[in-house]
């Protein structure tokens, strides 16, 4: 399969269906990631999740005989969120595979894999080496043929979420759920089910093609309908997921979303209360407030590279209990350090039930700053603008520069990161100030650089 496009993404597997994800890619991709674990010694049985787009089920079955082809076993549990897979990975010590997109609109399909007890693959860590089986064509040996079986885990996967946080003495909530037709509308009845809550669905109807509005809660144009019912039914908390649920943002009962940065501090504090002087990791576009946070609880903040494979390996390195990126993942290490919405939303659930205090009280204390959001510019040099930005901040009396992911630019009271993006020719801008004047001031002083 020479052919095969550039699908192969850093962190996992995604393209267009029938066009660049077919049958025979996943058989072919199911072959060649069995030869992978063979080679490095993993188990020999597989756990396959499926999100709701209508694809996945096809693909999967094509997997999975790529997998039972080479004498591997697979047991399939069915619709399930990415976090479900990392449970069933998690609980039952094996290596695993999530058929979906994400966020991605309908037409595309994707496969999410990682080694035993959830441990991520990326092209660093095996991505590369399944890649180039598909790419040279794995050989078809004769051997036994593997078996392949079914299991439910929706309900384990419930109960261990609901042994990591404490939610049996929480105050009667009213809490919107905004499904996206996506993963959540599959798990957050059975999670609900069982809490103090009275639940409010929104699109809970699991539909691949997403038409109410994309699966993408990092886009504001997504949580309007979620902000509007939160208003209107006077609810105490609102909960975004993406396609796959391992994504989740809040709104807060006032209608406004709440900065991700700010769900890394309340959690961060939250872990630190039960794990006093541990280690807390947060991405560099982070909030300054999160290891601010961490600091003032007696923790130990490191600060990661953007993306989940570089959050996972420095929690394994460092011990870290827990990990927020800006984005929306939240990654714990009694959940094998794996990011899972449902158990961030399940900390907001239970700061709030716990609390007389609505959410946006409760947040105030970690809202120190102001951020810009993500601004990207098509750049025709990016490492020329980069390094003239370098250099006219650097020159400014107590400004420092660190290059860990992109370009850091660090004042007293603001920072700004520089990323350039994987795939296109754009950068990434991250700005923060203390008061939105001096954030809107930084911002346009760095946009006329790059854009100059």
């Amino acid at each position: 399969m020479n052919s095969i496009p550039q699908i192969f993404k850093a962190y996992d597997i995604r393209g267009l269906v029938d066009l660049e994800i077919t049958p025979d890619f996943t058989f072919a991709t199911g072959l060649a990631f069995a030869r992978f674990l063979q080679q490095v010694r993993e188990p020999g049985t597989i756990v396959i999740g499926e999100d709701m787009r209508p694809s996945s089920p096809d693909l999967a079955a094509a997997f999975s005989a790529g997998i039972t082809s080479q004498g591997m076993d697979v047991i399939r549990i069915g619709l399930a969120s990415t976090d479900m897979l990392y449970f069933a990975s998690g609980t039952l010590g094996l290596p695993g595979a999530m058929f979906t997109a994400s966020h991605n609109p309908a037409n595309y399909n994707g496969i999410k894999l990682c080694l035993s007890s959830a441990r991520p693959i990326g092209k660093e860590s095996g991505l590369l080496t399944i890649e180039n089986f598909v790419r040279a064509g794995s050989p078809l040996e004769i051997r036994s043929v593997g078996v392949e079986s079914n299991r439910d885990m929706l309900e384990e996967y419930v109960d261990y979420l609901l042994s990591l946080v404490e939610l049996s003495h929480i105050r009667r909530l009213k809490i919107v759920v905004d499904a996206g037709n996506g993963m959540a509308g599959h798990t957050a009845p059975a999670i609900f089910a069982r809490l103090n809550c009275e639940l409010i669905p929104m699109y809970f109807e699991l539909d691949g093609s997403f038409p109410n509005h994309e699966a993408n809660p990092i886009e504001v144009s997504n949580l309007l309908d979620l902000q509007r019912v939160v208003k209107e039914k006077k609810a105490d908390l609102g909960l975004a997921f993406d396609g796959d649920a391992d994504r989740c943002f809040i709104i807060d009962e006032n209608g406004k979303a709440v900065n991700p940065s700010d769900l890394t501090a309340l959690i961060a504090h939250r872990e630190l209360i039960k794990h006093p002087g541990s280690t807390i990791i947060y991405n560099l576009i982070s909030s300054r407030a999160v290891l601010e946070t961490i600091e003032e609880n007696n923790g130990v903040g490191l600060r990661s590279r953007v993306g989940h494979s570089y959050i996972k390996k420095l929690m394994a390195d460092s011990g870290a209990i827990f990990g927020g990126e800006h984005s929306g993942h939240f990654y714990f290490d009694e959940f094998w350090r794996a990011d899972s919405g449902a158990l961030a939303a399940l900390h907001a659930i239970a700061a709030l039930g716990m609390s007389k205090q609505p959410m946006s009280e409760i947040l105030k204390p970690y809202q120190r700053y102001v951020m810009s959001g993500e601004i990207n510019s098509k750049v025709e040099d990016a490492e020329a603008v980069t390094t003239l930005i370098e250099k006219t901040f650097t020159s400014k009396p107590g400004v420092t520069s660190d290059h860990l992911d992109g370009l850091t630019i660090n004042g007293d009271t603001w920072w700004f990161n520089l990323r350039l993006s994987n795939t296109e020719p754009l950068l990434r801008l991250n700005v923060e100030a203390r008061t939105t004047a001096d954030m809107q001031a930084l911002r346009d002083e760095v946009l006329g650089l790059i854009r100059g």
